[in-house]
């Protein structure tokens, strides 16, 4: 990655409340440009949040994983599509007829007004090898988070959400054609938490990550513009 601008590929997790989000975003200013908008806050604030990050001039993840028959995926999509959002997301694991399912509502719904990308989401980055296992998934993680992209991207999928310990694979696969969005980073000396499979945020760009989530890093911080640009310095040289 040439000439990488940080604030292009860094999308901020906003796991808060309403008022505690939109005071970080405040405080922030315009040294961010992207925002993920997961369950918490949809499941509480809406469609009316998010038009309200959208005014800001904010791009926005919608990190909803749909997982349903296609039927409701669709009509799900056809919905999402209508906000403007830049990316959504769905569960690989729901099989190509919903992937494909997806797109197209998503198609319908923004009536070809803007581009919201599809992303495929392959495998969770709490999970581990043993958790795979104790589903009855016995392939090798990175061989299930390999054949779960090519799945997506045959029905249409715009990118993967993986960990960044897998985005070279999905890179090698798409052959630099596709989205790849990765949650798990941790910059240096920073907690864990329930991630199992991190990057710090140089190591994950190097690896083909065209987007890095990160939260409680950020969120968490007790300066939260310093935790930023820490993580923006950290980005450089990628």
């Amino acid at each position: 990655m040439v000439s990488l601008n940080p604030k292009d590929h860094l999308i901020l997790a906003l796991d808060l409340p309403k008022t505690e989000a939109l005071d970080l975003l405040d405080a922030l200013g315009d040294k961010l440009a992207w925002v993920k908008i997961g369950m918490t806050l949809f499941y509480s604030e809406g469609p009316d949040f998010v038009s309200l990050l959208k005014e800001r001039g904010l791009n926005i993840f919608l990190d909803l994983k749909l997982h349903d028959i296609p039927h409701q995926v669709h009509l799900a999509a056809a919905s999402l599509g209508r906000l403007g959002v830049d990316m959504i997301t769905v569960h690989a694991s729901g099989g190509a007829d919903m992937i494909a399912a997806a797109k197209e509502g998503l198609r319908l719904g923004a009536q070809n007004q803007n581009d919201t990308k599809l992303l495929a989401v392959s495998v969770l980055t709490s999970s581990d090898q043993i958790m795979l296992n104790s589903i009855g998934v016995y392939k090798q993680l990175g061989e299930q988070v390999k054949d779960l992209s090519k799945l997506a991207f045959e029905a249409g999928a715009d990118g993967m959400v993986c960990s960044p310990q897998e985005a070279s694979l999905i890179n090698e696969l798409a052959l630099g054609e596709k989205l790849i969005v990765t949650p798990g980073i941790r910059p240096l000396g920073t907690e864990l938490g329930d991630q199992k499979r991190v990057l710090g945020p140089k190591e994950a760009l190097l690896a083909g990550s065209s987007h890095l989530v990160v939260g409680r890093p950020i969120t968490q911080a007790e300066d939260p513009v310093l935790a930023l640009e820490t993580m923006y310095a950290q980005m450089q040289g990628a």
